[in-house]
C-alpha cells in the first residue's frame, strides 16, 4: 500500500533537488536515508525530512511493515518563484529568481 508525504513551498531549486531524487528512487528507505545523510547539499536535508515523514505516515497504518519499505516515487515540482531586483551598472536592474519546490515522496512495501 502506498503512503506519501508532501512538503510544499520549500525554498530550494527544483533543478538541484531532482538530482538527489534520482539517486534515492527505488532504494530501501534505510539506504536512502543514509545516502541523504552523507550528501553535502541543501536539498538532501529537506528530502530526508520528507522521507522520514512518509515513514512516520506509514507507521500509523495497521499491518504496515516499516522495515520492508522502499522509495517508490519522488516527485519534485516547481512552486511559485519569488522575483527580486538587483541593482546593476548605469541605473539598470537585473531580476533575481528565487525558486521554490513542492516535494512529494511515495513509499511502498516490497
Amino acid at each position: 500500500m502506498e503512503v506519501k508525504a508532501l512538503a510544499r513551498f520549500i525554498r530550494v531549486s527544483p533543478q538541484k533537488t531532482r538530482v538527489l531524487a534520482k539517486n534515492i528512487q527505488g532504494m530501501p528507505v534505510e539506504d536512502a536515508l543514509n545516502t541523504l545523510k552523507f550528501t553535502p547539499k541543501k536539498g538532501a536535508n529537506i528530502l530526508s525530512k520528507v522521507l522520514q515523514s512518509a515513514v512516520a505516515n506509514a507507521n500509523q497504518l495497521p499491518g504496515m511493515d516499516i522495515d520492508a519499505l522502499y522509495v517508490k516515487r519522488v516527485c519534485i515540482d516547481e512552486g511559485p518563484t519569488w522575483k527580486r531586483i538587483r541593482p546593476r551598472a548605469m541605473g539598470r536592474a537585473t531580476r533575481i529568481l528565487k525558486r521554490t519546490s513542492h516535494i512529494t515522496v511515495v513509499v511502498d512495501e516490497l
